[in-house]
């Protein structure tokens, strides 16, 4: 992943200096063309968008994901080393990321609850998903403040966004602040000027060297997700039925035989279509590519050992061709195996 930073002119504020050339006119006349945004923004992320199926898995794995340990302890080092919110954004979010999260700006706080102003920081949030499908981007709001979002994948598939933001790029003026609080009481926001006044200027300002670091950490940790979340899918077991744990256990001792969803369903003692149906309920997807996952989950391991061969890996995790594991694993991961090894053995070089 790779961040472009690109200077923008100014903008309401003269904010400028953002990861981005994009940003919103808060006017009245703008209304429609804010909703056509939100309609093209929709429209490009549908082209990544998984359907059927695929999008159950997302689910799954989104909500494994933002609960995992992994993610809440690099959420709060993140948030106690930077003083900045992080959240994690699915594809289909339609809401605003920090709003009542920690560390959230104490300007962006007030102005939140008010309609006409969400409508405005959400039209932005589709922008921003928009133009962070492929990479890191940052987009300037109509009151000068910057957001950023860093794309999180399962394998070729884009899953949500690492998203921080509500800062300022340089120290705001008091000329900005007046051209803001007029646009915030056309936003019918119904707060004492002095206490807009103090959270606009309490807002943090985060240079551009600084927001450079800042926007790294959080691709660096977007690549760990993903590189994370075939194991985290494989390994989420919350409040699943008994007979999907001991199921689920039946394949990790068994996954290198030739196996089939109707040993597994007598295993467990249950029908074929029952447990067919009860599996994909639980997990949100279905036994192939369950076995296919915790297969490559261990071929993962393998491939740490330089003086095993790609193919003896594969057959040794029970694939039956190379191939299909070279196609199966680039599904999952996003990258071959041979890449996926080098890149590891590189790493700790």
């Amino acid at each position: 992943m790779q961040t472009t930073f690109v200077r923008q002119g100014q903008s309401n504020g003269g904010e400028a200096g953002a990861a981005s050339v994009s940003g919103l006119s808060a006017s009245p006349s703008r209304t429609n063309a804010g909703v056509a945004a939100s309609r093209q923004a929709k429209a490009a992320a549908s082209k990544s968008r998984p359907q059927g199926q695929a999008a159950g898995v997302d689910k799954s794995l989104v909500e494994a994901l933002v609960t995992s340990k992994v993610f809440q302890d690099y959420e709060r080092a993140f948030s106690e080393a930077t003083g900045l919110p992080v959240a994690f954004r699915p594809v289909e979010s339609w809401q605003l990321p920090h709003h009542g999260k920690r560390n959230e700006g104490p300007f962006c706080a007030i102005i939140a609850g008010k309609s006409r102003a969400c409508s405005t920081c959400l039209q932005v949030q589709d922008k921003l998903a928009e133009a962070a499908v492929h990479e890191a981007h940052t987009i300037g709001c109509p009151n000068g403040l910057c957001d950023t979002a860093v794309p999180v994948r399962l394998g070729d598939r884009l899953i949500g966004f690492l998203q921080t933001g509500q800062i300022f790029r340089k120290k705001p003026t008091q000329q900005q602040f007046e051209r803001t609080a007029k646009q915030v009481a056309e936003w019918g926001v119904d707060v004492d000027k002095e206490v807009l006044r103090q959270a606009f200027f309490a807002t943090r300002v985060v240079p551009a060297k600084q927001h450079e670091a800042v926007v790294k950490l959080l691709s660096i940790f977007a690549q760990h997700l993903s590189m994370l979340s075939n194991q985290v899918l494989v390994q989420h077991d919350h409040a699943e039925p008994p007979v999907i744990t001991k199921a689920k256990e039946y394949i990790q001792e068994h996954q290198t035989d030739n196996l089939r969803l109707g040993h597994v369903a007598k295993a467990v003692n249950t029908s074929t279509f029952y447990f067919c149906k009860m599996f994909k309920k639980s997990t949100g997807i279905n036994f192939t590519d369950y076995l296919s996952r915790v297969r490559i989950e261990k071929s993962k391991n393998l491939l740490l050992n330089p003086n095993l061969r790609v193919s003896e890996i594969a057959f040794e995790v029970g694939f039956q061709s190379l191939t299909h594991f070279n196609r199966v694993f680039k599904k999952i991961l996003g990258q071959s195996p041979s890449e996926y090894r080098a890149q590891l053995l590189g790493s700790k070089s």
